[in-house]
């Protein structure tokens, strides 16, 4: 079944709106660098998707772990900057604060690899459509391993999460790349103009369920496209500022935000449409959470 035939039973989430649908695109150079392009999907920047891990509008991607949202898989590492990164950071959680500390170590030692106590082998799909090897955070209980469960006292969810809001550090500083970056989607492609100049073109969007793959289908709920995680205050291009900012740059940013502000000013013409339905759940007026 996919997500555009579930339908809404008392407790289940509500229906996800289909994946194609109009979308609203903006384009400019980059002001700083006149051989790249940025493209953005100011229907997904404008729509009023946010956050809601933690509330029962979240029904988590795994039907049987409600309360574990996107961290069921554990996140897999993209590059050797990623990887340093996450070791940085780790030497920041005290046991106060990461719950499995413990237990991520225990299995390391009894495994006598030669990774770190947090990570684990496993492939990926490489662009020839071959696996590869990759790492990606230990799983533990059936989820990453830095995920805190329900109860424990310095947290809920992932504690590079509440490492970064305690701390004052932003997303893109704490976490691994995949986990701060959705749910934006930026690919990159060289593209070669008709007067034969090559120009790199980035694209900004919405990570949606396409974004996974093939399993991404599989997944028995998820946000981007369901009315009840569009009752965000501010849209996106503001709440996910800090993010915006280390995909793009921040002269990029800036531009982009710009736009966005007199778009919204204006009027967009393709409105998301699982913020339509949460506005109109909420009589046309606008989320105040």
């Amino acid at each position: 079944m996919t997500a555009t035939e579930r339908t809404s039973t008392p407790g289940a989430p509500a229906p996800e709106v289909p994946l194609d649908f109009p979308r609203e695109w903006y384009t400019f150079p980059d002001p700083a660098n006149d051989e790249h392009l940025i493209s953005a999907d100011m229907t997904w920047l404008l729509s009023s998707w946010t956050c809601v891990f933690g509330t029962p509008a979240c029904h988590g991607i795994e039907a049987d772990q409600p309360d574990s949202g996107c961290c069921t898989h554990g996140a897999f590492l993209c590059d050797d900057d990623d990887r340093a990164r996450l070791t940085v950071n780790v030497a920041l959680l005290g046991p106060d604060d990461w719950q499995h500390r413990e237990a991520a170590m225990e299995a390391a030692e009894a495994e006598g690899g030669n990774l770190e106590p947090w990570l684990e082998e496993d492939e990926l799909t490489g662009d020839d459509g071959e696996p590869e090897p990759a790492l990606r955070t230990r799983r533990h209980g059936g989820r990453c391993v830095f995920f805190n469960d329900v109860g424990f006292p310095a947290g809920s969810g992932c504690a590079l999460h509440h490492m970064a809001a305690r701390s004052g550090r932003t997303l893109p500083e704490s976490k691994p790349d995949v986990c701060w970056q959705l749910p934006i989607r930026r690919t990159q492609e060289w593209e070669t103009r008709a007067d034969e100049v090559e120009v790199l073109h980035t694209r900004i969007g919405e990570y949606d369920r396409r974004g996974w793959g093939p399993g991404g289908m599989d997944l028995d709920w998820y946000c981007t496209g369901s009315p009840e995680a569009h009752v965000g205050a501010d849209p996106v291009f503001v709440s996910l500022r800090d993010e915006l900012a280390e995909l793009l740059g921040a002269d990029c940013y800036e531009v982009l935000a710009a736009a966005c502000r007199r778009r919204r000013q204006l009027g967009i013409v393709a409105v998301h449409p699982a913020t339509e339905r949460a506005e109109a759940a909420r009589g046309g007026q606008p989320s105040n959470l």
